[in-house]
């Protein structure tokens, strides 16, 4: 009974979200928690302001279908919006303003302090599609309802994008000058590879000899109501994300009249092959990785008497054997946590109803626990198939992303949790994760070693579902504390000038 309450209680664990987790010891230093310069007070007249901006950004269909397929009518109307929205910004001598790619954009902060390393704020600007079926308002209307605003971006990706310029707007007007130079990257195609966006961004800065200390993006937040233990919410800051394999199955038979079939078919070959990989799930990799190192810090924080479990992991060992993790395994979210994912996507094949396709394919999509590579994935797949009619294409595939620093050394990161602590005081546990998404971040490993995926929003546990779903939104007090949370960000990271470790030779 201990033991399946163990088991349990790390499933609910695993729940904070979004992640596969490892913990700091929570807020600390005060040699971090400086007040801002600035303080990040809005008059009524601004949040009205900020909330209608963004409501503007949102009624702009800037959808991304697929590589190289995106409403390029909305792309462009979108960068003469924020051009009107934030009129200082862009007439701002020390703020450099390119658009690159067509659409992405990027902008130069040149701070006052050429010995500061330059950091990087990164959000996206397009959106996933939103047919209006399911919605309580229509998806790009953008309209506000009992403290909400409604629309496909409020949570992925536009807030935080309006929230970045809009904190800038905000300090500019009040004619704060950095210290530290920064960038802002705002990609126009993340939700589709980033390719014709942060790739081009990232070439170009590392073309210029840019080196960045850290680099914020999208991907993790503040959980709350989502682990019943622990009676505190969690700011969960991803220090890596998921890799990716899309493998390409193909079967070759020779075709024919339906009236007389073959034993097998190409359909009934490779459908039987995606049935095996589907019914043997890749390895659960729970244990492995940082998430050991999570549990042990994060122990203390859990009463009696899941405090002692956390504090012997080594029983770990008797929950994977005995029940080899099924509590985990049942829910979408912590299965994903604690292996490589497989889902097929796209299975094409067949022309007429009474001809025998020659060929069929389907197309497998593996999101890599941090734990494997492409590679091993990939052999591990060959190996569940196990016919060898069946052919393997790799259509494309990254490895995960390496685990950022979230030491006492780690500057990025030391900088979220006093930000943290000063915008939402009544969280005092910070949680380094790994994100489950794709992030444009990884376009950017080249430039930094340190890159944190952070959005400062609440999320509660139905929120998720509207991620790419319906109804998607977020409270117009969220946003405003977002906008104040990078407000305070920005001059923070001013303030600090310590040396910046992790570097990474370009």
């Amino acid at each position: 009974m201990a033991r399946q309450y163990f088991c349990m209680a790390l499933a609910v664990l695993l729940l904070l979200g979004v992640a596969s987790v490892s913990t700091s010891k929570g807020l600390k230093g005060k040699e971090h928690q400086r007040a801002s310069q600035i303080p990040s007070q809005f008059s009524q007249e601004e949040r009205v302001t900020m909330k209608e901006t963004l409501k503007g950004a949102i009624q702009i269909p800037t959808v991304s279908f697929k590589p190289g397929e995106f409403n390029r009518t909305a792309l462009a109307e979108f960068g003469e919006y924020v051009y009107k929205a934030f009129p200082t910004v862009f007439r701002t001598s020390f703020i450099q303003h390119e658009v690159v790619g067509e659409y992405s954009h990027l902008f130069t902060v040149q701070g006052s302090d050429p010995r500061l390393q330059p950091y990087m704020l990164l959000s996206h600007i397009d959106v996933v599609p939103a047919p209006d079926q399911g919605w309580e308002v229509p998806p790009f209307s953008g309209l506000e309802r009992d403290g909400f605003i409604y629309g496909r971006g409020t949570l992925d990706n536009k807030n935080a994008v309006m929230a970045i310029l809009q904190a800038l707007e905000l300090l500019l007007i009040r004619n704060y000058i950095p210290r530290r130079s920064f960038y802002i990257a705002l990609g126009h195609d993340e939700e589709v590879s980033g390719a014709g966006g942060a790739q081009k961004i990232s070439a170009l800065l590392q073309a210029r000899g840019v080196q960045l200390a850290f680099i914020v993006d999208e991907g993790g937040f503040i959980v709350d109501h989502i682990v019943p233990s622990l009676s505190k919410p969690i700011a969960m800051v991803s220090v890596s994300e998921k890799g990716v394999l899309n493998l390409m199955l193909q079967v070759n038979m020779t075709t024919g009249h339906s009236a007389i079939p073959s034993e097998e078919t190409s359909i009934g070959i490779l459908a039987a092959a995606v049935n095996r990989l589907e019914q043997t799930p890749m390895p659960n990799m729970f244990g492995s990785g940082p998430l050991t190192m999570t549990l042990q810090q994060l122990a203390n924080k859990f009463p009696f008497p899941i405090n002692i479990v956390m504090n012997n992991l080594w029983l770990f060992g008797l929950c994977k054997q005995s029940f080899r993790c099924r509590s985990l395994e049942r829910s979408p979210l912590t299965n994903a946590l604690v292996r490589t994912t497989t889902a097929v996507t796209v299975f094409h094949s067949g022309i007429k109803e009474n001809v025998i396709p020659p060929v069929a394919q389907a197309i497998v999509n593996f999101r890599i626990h941090p734990a494997q590579t492409g590679q091993e994935v990939l052999e591990l797949a060959k190996n569940i198939v196990a016919d060898d009619r069946v052919q393997f294409h790799v259509l494309d595939a990254f490895d995960p992303l390496p685990v950022s620093p979230s030491d006492d050394q780690a500057l990025g990161y030391q900088l979220i949790r006093p930000t943290v602590q000063s915008v939402f005081p009544e969280v005092n546990i910070v949680v380094p994760g790994i994100c489950i998404g794709i992030t444009d971040s990884r376009h950017y490993s080249n430039l930094a070693t340190g890159i944190y995926r952070f959005t400062p929003i609440y999320m509660q546990p139905q929120d998720l579902h509207s991620f790419h779903g319906i109804n998607e939104k977020i409270s117009v007090q969220g946003y405003e504390t977002q906008v104040k949370f990078i407000f305070e960000f920005i001059q923070n990271a001013d303030a600090d000038q310590r040396p910046v470790p992790h570097l990474h030779e370009l």
